[in-house]
């Protein structure tokens, strides 16, 4: 997927938090680490560096939504995390966004921490994102 078309879904999916755009897409394609997942109408960015991953940003369009979708970007994450050197992963997700804590939860992800006021609302409402966790099956090998 280029930019341009990462920038576009991922307007069609977000307000809190605001949506990335082509430009800041095109920086954290270009960045170490960084890696793209696609599948079905969805995308998932993620990174890897000194053994942490990081989930960036996941995003499926809102008409292919609860198909499973999600679930396989989620899983081939930690997949392709764990193939490169990662032992753990981590991500933010806004406290509000009950679907995404819920499919985090069903592949593993555990809550690890809370940052106060870390998104803010198209009406400027502060917003928590959560910390959750993953530790991958390198770690336990």
């Amino acid at each position: 997927m280029r930019a341009e078309a990462l920038a576009e879904l991922h307007a069609a999916c977000f307000t809190t938090p605001r949506p990335w755009n082509e430009a800041e897409f095109r920086d954290l394609m270009r960045s170490p680490g960084t890696f793209l997942l696609n599948e079905n109408r969805g995308f998932l960015l993620g990174r890897v560096i000194a053994g942490e991953a990081e989930l960036l940003t996941l995003a499926v369009d809102p008409k292919a939504r609860r198909n499973g979708t999600g679930r396989a970007l989620v899983e081939r994450f930690a997949q392709e995390a764990e193939a490169l050197g990662a032992e753990s992963a981590f991500l933010e997700v806004s406290a509000e966004n009950d679907a995404a804590r819920a499919l985090y939860a069903a592949t593993g992800w555990k809550e690890s921490g809370r940052r106060k006021g870390y998104y803010r609302s198209p009406e400027g409402d502060r917003i928590d994102a959560l910390v959750l966790t993953l530790p991958l099956a390198r770690a336990t090998s």
